[in-house]
């Protein structure tokens, strides 16, 4: 008979179970949560001797002790953010101690989504190191009766070179500690020859917990005495429970209770979606006693939403004329003059996020307050919603932040962490919320369908002298405000309204349309349609003129210039328009760049296979790509090399910026190949990756080489980037190998896989 033996994912990954005969039945490890004496938002670097910034702090042993204010979900930024930090203190890396900073607004905007971590946060962390080291040289030059100006940090120490002396931080810590905290004014920044971090990169701080099973996710997360919860949720958007019958379920071993969550109120925002939860000892308890829920639904009003109509419907609307946003010359007096003119259709699905960990959270309430563990992108908006569901104030809302198995951006809505917090209030126990893959895939808040129409007149040379486009889908606004319908700037500026040819007649449109499901933002956003949309149209003429792809785009591009948004609502990602000026000479670089390291035109190519090419802009990045496929006879997509070329500014950490490029192109190649979510009467029809995969390990590319530019323009965003030049690059890729032209996605709607 086989040995039954619980063990943790720890003892698993240090090979502690494996013997003959072991089953292993379950994950049995458990992060331990207790207060302890400290405030609820009180960091380690508060409390530190020397404490100048709510981001560092230095105790008199020399531990430097930095706080990460972002999430941590595989991009770094919990390692990157810091290493400024450290870079700007001469702190030796060794000697540094990071802690996950709870959700707190002196911190900051901590919603770590829209690849802006770095450019926002850049200038603060700097400083911060910038403060503590000028404390430090002042404090060193006092005791030693030397000017400050004689003096200077080395690795973890200040130094007087005419003496010889040096001190450590740690010594100096108390000392310093009683200085004023000097003003941005006075401080003086290290110069780029006299960085030791910055530029040159470092592993994850992360890393040896991470591959030893010691990093604390979500599910990791238990409080003494806590129940866990599985919620049958609403199977259509905005239903709500008419009656039920708990009878069943309340027989499966471990259910406690049933609880009723209301249905959310007008539009869904972050709100809970409602139904029915089962209380159990368990997760495995609470999902037998949901299967065993009986409820009888009132689905409303989108009990209509078939996906298939929908798709005409915005088809039908892109044919027709829309809300203008960005209008250059006369595009309707070229088309009215007749002549040679092309004209497309594009289409892309819901796309979710399916993320490795699905979502959880742990809650307590308890006299009055909200005590929160939480895989979440956005602790600010944990606090926001949960003091609105449990009527109490933000600052009684205390958020801890676990690392994430994944987000990309699915977990900066933080519904599932409300979910918690108002079932804790209703069973005054402590309480896991557990979704299932079926919950996460079924009840997310997906990228928007878009159905774009794009036409040209095309004059000499194949090249656009009027230029239409227009793009309908249901905006994100949908999810806080009912009656929205049309595309938001923030969102049409991604990759739409930017659009970087130099045509002389441009009209670009955007038509409305009605949500149906919860829409959000999905790692790079409007911008994956859009540069899908343009990129593969701008191919297709390409072709059509009998014309070089890589040639024609470069024509379409034009001289270096600075793009003039003068009366387009262009919101620039949050960025000044003066630091970051929307330059198409940095994109026509990365397109000539990624054509050389591809060796464009000096490859043959035999039956079956081809390359593709597309350049796009996003986040503040510019970003150029080629993808190399090869199609067999069966339709068998394979993807041997992929370039990409990204010029994002000042690059903090290179090796992590690469990790986030190739991770672009797997995510991307999901998305070709499979990415569609589908509704019939308003449920969804896909639940798990058997319906709804994501690339397996022999689909995605076998190599991808990331280039980065050495810019010393300011950082830009790098997480978001490479997907949507990476779609449309595939995509054309595809038609250069086969003939076949992806007008709708996914590719497999093509008989390719």
């Amino acid at each position: 008979m086989s040995q039954i033996d619980n063990v943790s994912r720890r003892r698993f990954l240090t090979g502690g179970i494996i013997a003959a005969g072991t089953l292993v039945l379950g994950v049995r490890y458990y992060h331990k949560l207790s207060s302890g004496d400290k405030l609820p938002h009180d960091t380690n670097a508060d409390h530190a001797t020397l404490h100048p910034s709510v981001y560092l702090g230095i105790d008199p042993d020399g531990t430097v002790w930095i706080v990460a204010s972002r999430s941590e979900m595989g991009t770094t930024s919990r390692t990157t953010l810091p290493l400024i930090v450290a870079d700007e203190l001469d702190a030796d890396w060794k000697r540094v101690k990071i802690e996950q900073a709870l959700g707190d607004s002196r911190y900051g905007d901590q919603n770590t989504d829209g690849s802006h971590s770095i450019r926002s946060f850049y200038d603060a962390m700097r400083e911060a190191g910038a403060t503590a080291r000028f404390m430090l040289v002042q404090t060193a030059a006092k005791q030693w009766g030397v000017p400050a100006s004689e003096c200077e940090t080395d690795l973890h120490v200040v130094v007087h070179r005419s003496t010889n002396r040096k001190a450590g931080y740690g010594e100096l810590a108390s000392a310093a500690a009683k200085l004023p905290v000097p003003k941005r004014e006075e401080l003086k920044l290290k110069p780029k020859s006299a960085w030791r971090y910055v530029g040159k990169g470092q592993v994850s701080y992360d890393l040896q917990a991470l591959v030893t099973g010691k990093a604390i996710y979500g599910m990791d997360a238990r409080m003494d005495g806590m129940v866990y919860a599985s919620v049958e949720h609403p199977p259509v958007l905005g239903g709500k429970v008419k009656s039920y019958d708990d009878k069943e379920a309340l027989k499966v071993a471990g259910v406690r209770q049933t609880v009723p969550i209301d249905p959310f109120q007008q539009a869904p925002a972050f709100q809970p979606l409602g139904g029915i939860a089962v209380i159990a000892d368990s997760t495995w308890a609470a999902f037998q006693g949901r299967k065993k829920l009986n409820i009888a639904w009132d689905n409303g009003p989108n009990e209509t939403y078939n996906s298939d109509a929908y798709k005409n419907e915005l088809r039908a609307t892109s044919h027709n004329p829309c809300k203008v946003v960005r209008n250059i010359g006369d595009a309707d007096a070229v088309f009215a003059k007749g002549g040679k003119a092309y004209e497309a259709d594009y289409y892309v699905p819901l796309l979710a996020h399916a993320s490795m960990e699905p979502m959880v959270a742990l809650a307590e309430f308890r006299d009055g307050k909200a005590t929160l563990w939480a895989p979440t992108q956005n602790p600010q908006a944990v606090q926001d919603i949960v003091s609105k569901e449990l009527g109490i104030s933000k600052e009684d809302v205390i958020c801890h932040v676990t690392l994430l198995g994944g987000g990309f951006g699915r977990k900066s809505k933080p519904d599932y962490v409300a979910e918690a917090a108002v079932l804790s209030k209703k069973t005054g126990r402590p309480v896991k919320v557990v979704w299932t893959r079926e919950d996460d895939i079924k009840f997310d808040y997906y990228n928007a369908v878009a159905s774009m129409y794009l036409k040209a007149a095309l004059g000499t040379n194949g090249k656009p002298t009027a230029w239409l486009q227009r793009s309908v889908f249901p905006p994100i606004p949908s999810i806080f405000d009912v009656n929205a319908v049309y595309g938001d700037p923030a969102h049409l500026q991604q990759g739409w309204t930017d659009i970087p040819y130099d045509l002389p007649n441009l009209r670009i449109e955007n038509g409305p349309a009605k949500a149906h499901v919860r829409i959000g933002w999905l790692r790079s956003v409007a911008n994956i349609y859009h540069a899908f949309g343009i990129q593969c149209f701008t191919d297709e003429l390409a072709h059509a003129a009998g014309r070089d792809p890589l040639d024609y785009l470069l024509d379409l591009i034009g001289h270096p210039r600075t793009i003039d948004f003068k009366g387009v609502e262009y919101p620039n990602y949050g960025a000044s328009m003066d630091a970051y000026p929307w330059e198409t000479g940095r994109l026509r670089h990365v397109t000539e760049l990624v054509a050389e390291k591809s060796g464009w035109g000096k490859r043959k190519h035999g039956k079956g296979t081809g390359l593709g090419i597309a350049a796009h802009k996003s986040f503040l990045s510019y970003v150029a790509t080629v993808v190399e496929v090869e199609v067999n006879d069966h339709g068998e997509v394979r993807i041997p090399r992929v370039d990409t070329v990204l010029d994002a500014g000042l690059v903090v950490n290179p090796e992590a910026t690469r990790a986030q490029f190739e991770g672009a192109a797997v995510f991307g190649t999901s998305i070709v190949r499979s990415g569609e979510i589908t509704a019939t009467k308003g449920v969804i029809d896909q639940s798990n990756f058997q319906d709804y995969p994501v690339a397996r390990m022999n689909e995605v590319p076998s190599q991808t080489n990331v280039y980065i530019v050495d810019s010393d323009a300011p950082p830009a965003g790098v997480g978001e980037p490479g997907v949507p030049p990476f779609v449309a690059a595939f995509c054309n890729a595809i038609f250069a190998a086969t003939g076949k032209r992806v007008r709708d996605l996914p590719i497999s709607k093509l008989g390719l896989s």
